[in-house]
């Protein structure tokens, strides 16, 4: 992985057409994507994504210090929100550029995200779910990750039940579905089996494991991601084999939600930046109602060395649009089937 020296910086291509920019002052790393500057930290413990991917994890957990979650219990005596809130892992948005053969996949499930710290629940923003206490009974003294949920597409009811303060009998409705060990140091397949085992030991009545399996490739992403999605899920996670249980927002766990293709007429090429310096780096295109974006990743060595020329139509691969109607992490797939840019719908 490439690494800056004090005082020097580097265009890194995004989703957007603009390329971001990632420096180095005095071992201050900064990036001005939005996900960098909009976070509440301090400048120095900051990361984001574009770091992650040119520094490399190792190095942006090395110089963060240790992100592991500490065996802690939420202060009780603390009403502040914030200062209870527990440090938990949090996905990144796969943009088509890591091949997450061989990764642990699991559905994305709409519930609410709680923290068990060994003797209630907690959400990400510090707040206490008062859950009854038969339904907590034989969970374990250990942390665990997890997710409240009902079923897909009942997230409303969910919220609706688990921000009652009555301890309520609803939470019949409530299951836990436990994704992880927080406090364990252990690689991922090991956790797993610490949940596993965590959970058969006292059986615990609303509580189960999260079920995971091995992505085989591409092709088998999109059929579970299909099958997911029409049950009524809101998508896919894939988790790193033998990652470490880091806090804050890691390349380690990756959201992936649909997938569509579309076309694009090349207008201009940006030049690129690290690794790609001296070659392509990016392609600016059009849609056919003049909608201008970037298309950064999905090339091959060769592709960015004799890149798509302009006037030429592309096929790109996005998961969603923003609000302005622009494709969210677009991807090249290939040359175009046709001549003329299409509004991004998906292709047959």
């Amino acid at each position: 992985m490439s690494d800056l020296m004090d005082g020097e910086s580097v265009e890194i291509q995004g989703s957007a057409a603009k390329p971001y920019v990632i420096k180095n002052v005095g071992g201050v790393y900064s990036c001005s994507c939005p996900a960098w500057r909009n976070q509440s930290r301090s400048i120095e413990r900051r990361t984001c994504k574009h770091l992650r991917h040119y520094r490399g994890e190792a190095a942006e957990q090395q110089r963060l210090g240790s992100l592991s979650i500490p065996c802690r219990r939420a202060d009780k005596t603390d009403n502040t929100a914030k200062n209870r809130a527990p440090a938990l892992l949090l996905a990144q948005n796969w943009s088509g550029d890591v091949d997450l053969a061989d990764w642990w996949l699991s559905e994305k499930l709409d519930g609410v995200r709680a923290y068990w710290d060994g003797q209630c629940f907690w959400s990400r923003n510090g707040n206490r779910f008062h859950a009854p206490a038969w339904f907590v009974q034989g969970l374990p003294s250990q942390p665990l990750d997890g997710e409240l949920w009902i079923d897909r597409r009942r997230f409303q009811r969910t919220v609706s039940i688990v921000r009652r303060q009555d301890q309520s009998e609803l939470w019949h409705e409530v299951s836990y579905l436990v994704f992880d060990a927080p406090a364990e140091t252990a690689r991922f397949e090991d956790r797993q089996a610490f949940v596993r085992e965590c959970l058969a030991q006292k059986r615990p009545p609303f509580a189960r494991k999260l079920e995971q399996q091995r992505c085989q490739g591409i092709n088998h992403l999109r059929q579970e991601l299909a099958r997911i999605e029409a049950l009524g899920g809101e998508g896919l996670m894939l988790r790193e084999p033998g990652s470490s249980y880091v806090a804050g927002r890691s390349t380690t766990l990756l959201k992936v939600k649909a997938f569509h293709d579309a076309e694009a007429r090349v207008i201009g090429h940006q030049p690129g930046a690290g690794r790609h310096k001296g070659r392509l780096g990016a392609v600016l295109v059009e849609l056919a109602d003049g909608t201008q974006f970037a298309v950064g990743t999905g090339f091959t060595d060769c592709q960015r060395e004799q890149p798509p020329a302009i006037g030429t139509v592309i096929t790109f691969r996005y998961q969603e649009l923003t609000d302005g109607g622009v494709p969210r992490f677009p991807s090249f797939v290939r040359m175009g089937t046709d001549q003329a840019a299409t509004q991004p719908r998906l292709l047959d």
